[in-house]
């Protein structure tokens, strides 16, 4: 194959627009990744304790700027690659052409993280020639959960795997030659205040789901999506962000926090250009084009990820949250899940803008350390397992 194609893989895949329930049972609608991929993961060292130490801003600003980290070394290179947003680090399947200029932003990225956070953003590489040596699967598709979103959707154990090497006290990465390297984090904003439930909900739901049978994977994610919907109903009717409950935050602290993780310092001039340019956000979001984007800025909401596990955000009831719960406690009775599940009060965002038009992407995460929290009880679920 062409290294031409090989690099756009994953940009040549079709979008499939069916229900998401139904595109996990077919099978031939996903795609071997490429033998001469790569897996990178980033994860922050004791994300529980930061989050239990009141850092869980700290903590989703750094997992984002890991994500525009490699997504910018995409962006010049002109290939779209898969991405998973997981509250406390981020996943990437990456071409060749590109890991050795990703690595040495990560790289300068991680030091900047320490130096400005002192939080440990830990960074690995996997081949995915290696996963499939291990008898492990990686397969992917292309969903498209709104008219104008499309996500990567993964089953298969191989990320599971990535993640337990990458994770292992054993795992050692080269060290990085950042030399004459710079950090480019543009596109990087994290200008939203907490946002409340929208009209009618009452509460933010933080979802992991993990088959215990990699093997019966599809068939189980499916009925947990279908149970889901039947629940809540439509992926827009569970969705935790809604216009009329966002609030543009101004504080010199937060805009101050995006900029040393972005530049690595304060600079005043740029700090207070900044803090103009959000004080223009009100006038421009009463526009047309700024109604425009704010809608997208709704359908192009990160609140699910399939990466070999569900992890998903969602707003409803208490009532509908403990419906839930039964379904799932059935489903884990039976031995087919183990989930993790967090409830807070609001949902938070962070943002990546190449453009105001068609070029954003909106993770979203429960408040209070949402997925980390839900990662945690899924571990201990774990734990308890293995230990039988």
């Amino acid at each position: 194959m062409p290294s031409n194609n090989i690099a756009n893989f994953y940009s040549n895949l079709p979008k499939n627009k069916i229900s998401l329930s139904e595109l996990l049972l077919k099978n031939k609608l996903f795609h071997n990744v490429p033998n001469d991929w790569f897996v990178i993961i980033t994860d922050i060292k004791s994300s529980t304790n930061a989050v239990l130490e009141g850092l869980h801003e700290n903590v989703n600003l750094i997992a984002t700027g890991s994500i525009v980290t490699v997504l910018n070394i995409s962006f010049k290179a002109s290939i779209s690659v898969p991405f998973f947003f997981g509250g406390d680090g981020a996943t990437f399947i990456i071409p060749p052409s590109i890991v050795n200029d990703s690595m040495k932003a990560l790289a300068l990225y991680k030091a900047n993280t320490l130096a400005n956070f002192n939080l440990e953003l830990r960074t690995g590489i996997i081949s995915v020639k290696e996963i499939y040596e291990h008898g492990h699967e990686l397969k992917i598709c292309k969903f498209n959960s709104t008219e104008n979103f499309s996500i990567p959707i993964v089953l298969g154990n191989g990320l599971n795997y990535a993640e337990k090497i990458i994770k292992g006290d054993d795992y050692l990465t080269a060290d990085q030659d950042t030399e004459n390297q710079e950090l480019d984090l543009s596109g990087m904003q994290c200008r939203w205040d907490k946002i409340e439930p929208p009209e009618h909900s009452e509460e933010v739901v933080t979802l992991i789901v993990l088959a215990q049978d990699f093997k019966k994977q599809a068939k189980v994610f499916s009925k947990v999506i279908k149970h889901i919907d039947r629940i809540y109903g439509l992926p827009e009717k569970r969705q935790p962000i809604s216009i009329p409950k966002l609030i543009f935050r101004t504080s010199f602290n937060n805009l101050g926090k995006e900029m040393r993780s972005r530049i690595g310092k304060i600079n005043v001039l740029e700090l207070v250009k900044t803090w103009f340019v959000n004080l223009y956000g009100y006038i421009y979001f009463r526009t047309d084009s700024g109604k425009n984007y704010l809608k997208k800025l709704v359908e192009m909401s990160d609140t699910l990820v399939i990466d070999g596990r569900i992890n998903t955000v969602i707003t409803g009831t208490e009532k509908q949250r403990l419906i839930l719960q039964h379904a799932l406690n059935d489903m884990e009775n039976e031995q087919d899940i183990l989930y993790g599940l967090f409830v807070s009060g609001e949902s938070v965002m962070s943002c990546y803008v190449r453009d105001l038009v068609d070029d954003h992407i909106h993770f979203v995460d429960g408040s209070e350390g949402g997925y980390t929290k839900a990662a945690g009880i899924l571990k201990q679920k774990l734990k308890k397992i293995s230990s039988i």
